[in-house]
């Protein structure tokens, strides 16, 4: 914003308080009690007839004014439309038509009574025959044709952002109707919506690093949930076959164009299943949601077209730096990795890193950003998944995929690792790595070891990143704008 619209802004803002006062001499209370309000604008734009008048009473706040000596047009909006307002002198009264002009400026929010009529332009229209004033809007709206121009003041003041911008509140309706789908879906499937903890004793769930708080009666540090998954996996021993959560987890990470502190996840976990059965169940998931949502399988996202009709292909982690990649098998031996590192400029920060970490490390610098169709990646190392069962045919490798798609991770589901010894080794391992400097290693956590001493049964757990499948399904390239407040950082006062 320029200086000159600054001080403009500035003024008008004292314009409208100065209002207030003056308003209540003539009994207009700027933030009225509650008025009974029957219609939408949806309602009226519905239901008219041609051939007769029909009273309504509708609340919204008003977005244009166009004045005509004794006649005044405006639209107002609510929740669900627009619609056009016929204010008459000789229908509303002169003390209440010339409050209307003096003391009502755009934003207020307004409550009118009136029938509705088609004017020659054509417009369903409500003529009124009583206003009162809801609600006094202190500042100027955005202008209408532009909206906000400044990206961080959408993200800062979502509600202007959703009154002057229609394209963003229709991606969050979507975004409404994509996880209502995603509901639907899996209760059809007989999976029980469940929640568990959002304050852990021990993170746990995924590699990532926890928001850490205190709770002061017990005088013990807590972390905010990077992932609900031990603690679902114990519903499966307690006999809940089938359960999900559609949850917020908090990741102490950087920020990017894919990535928020706080998201929302959805995992869902079935007994007597494997990562296969894994799969398929994502791809029929993702079809049934975005026909619903979109009421196509073919999105476009930037500058591509996304093609989610079953199946989607799939290829293990080793083929797809080969396909992707475009790295030989020599270039990938054990013996020749480090080079192959090397030359394509990649470090490893952790201290002694296998032969496996080296290998994934590789495919996340070279290949993920390259997976634009929808592809699973299969045969992950052992190293980068600790919760997963080792691969019945690739003992380096475990029964888990990801679903890749734009260039970013959409879907990761793998057959449980069931086995409490083989889970507790896993365990060991990972804090060993933390004490060689990986920090987003998983913690010890004994309880969960003692949950798969009384039985686990072969199970398939899948997390889907429900903002990342909005981005795809809203044509958003940034995770801020499918996330109706994401976190910022605290703007420095002057």
């Amino acid at each position: 914003m320029s200086n000159k619209e600054h001080s403009e802004e500035l003024n008008e803002n004292e314009i409208r308080l100065s209002k207030l006062e003056e308003m209540r001499k003539v009994g207009i209370e700027p933030w009225a009690s509650y008025k009974p309000v029957k219609n939408t604008c949806k309602n009226v734009l519905e239901e008219f007839k041609e051939e007769s008048e029909k009273e309504y009473i509708v609340a919204g706040r008003i977005l244009t004014v166009r004045e005509h000596g004794k006649i005044v047009f405006a639209n107002i909006m609510d929740r669900t439309s627009k619609l056009q307002i016929y204010i008459r002198k000789d229908a509303l009264g002169e003390e209440n038509f010339d409050n209307f002009k003096k003391f009502f400026d755009l934003g207020d929010i307004i409550w009118v009574k009136g029938t509705s009529f088609r004017t020659k332009m054509g417009e369903v229209t409500i003529k009124v025959q009583e206003l009162s004033l809801l609600s006094k809007c202190l500042h100027p709206l955005p202008e209408k044709y532009h909206g906000l121009a400044d990206v961080e003041q959408r993200y800062r003041q979502r509600y202007l952002d959703l009154i002057s911008n229609e394209d963003s509140a229709e991606k969050f309706k979507k975004r409404s109707k994509i996880v209502k789908s995603i509901r639907h879906f899996l209760e059809d499937k007989d999976f029980l919506e469940v929640e568990t903890p959002m304050l852990h004793p021990i993170p746990g769930g995924a590699t990532a690093k926890p928001f850490v708080t205190h709770h002061n009666a017990y005088d013990m540090d807590l972390f905010l949930r990077i992932a609900p998954e031990l603690y679902l996996k114990r519903l499966i021993v307690g006999g809940f076959g089938r359960v999900f959560e559609i949850n917020r987890n908090f990741r102490n990470e950087g920020v990017s164009t894919k990535h928020n502190p706080e998201f929302t996840m959805l995992e869902f976990y079935m007994a007597h299943g494997d990562y296969n059965i894994g799969m398929d169940l994502t791809e029929e998931l993702l079809s049934d949601v975005i026909s619903k949502a979109c009421e196509t399988n073919k999105l476009e996202y930037k500058d591509n077209t996304l093609d989610f009709t079953r199946p989607f292909k799939r290829l293990t982690v080793f083929d797809s730096l080969k396909e992707f990649g475009g790295f030989s098998e020599e270039e990938l031996d054990v013996d020749l990795i480090d080079s192959t590192l090397k030359k394509n400029h990649i470090t490893l920060l952790q201290k002694s890193p296998s032969y496996g970490m080296k290998l994934w490390t590789l495919f996340e610098e070279a290949v993920e950003e390259k997976l634009i169709s929808p592809v699973f990646i299969t045969q992950h190392p052992i190293e980068v998944s600790p919760l997963a069962k080792r691969d019945d045919v690739n003992p380096f490798a475990v029964a888990r995929f990801e679903l890749f798609a734009a260039g970013m991770e959409l879907a990761n589901g793998f057959s449980e690792l069931n086995d409490p010894f083989d889970q507790s080794d896993r365990f060991h391992q990972q804090v060993a790595a933390s004490k060689l400097g990986y920090d987003e290693a998983h913690k010890f956590d004994g309880d969960y070891i003692n949950a798969l001493e009384y039985g686990l049964p072969p199970t398939v757990g899948v997390g889907l990143g429900v903002d990342r499948l909005t981005m795809l399904l809203t044509n958003t390239s940034s995770i801020k704008d499918v996330i109706l407040f994401p976190t910022m950082k605290l703007r420095q006062e002057s």
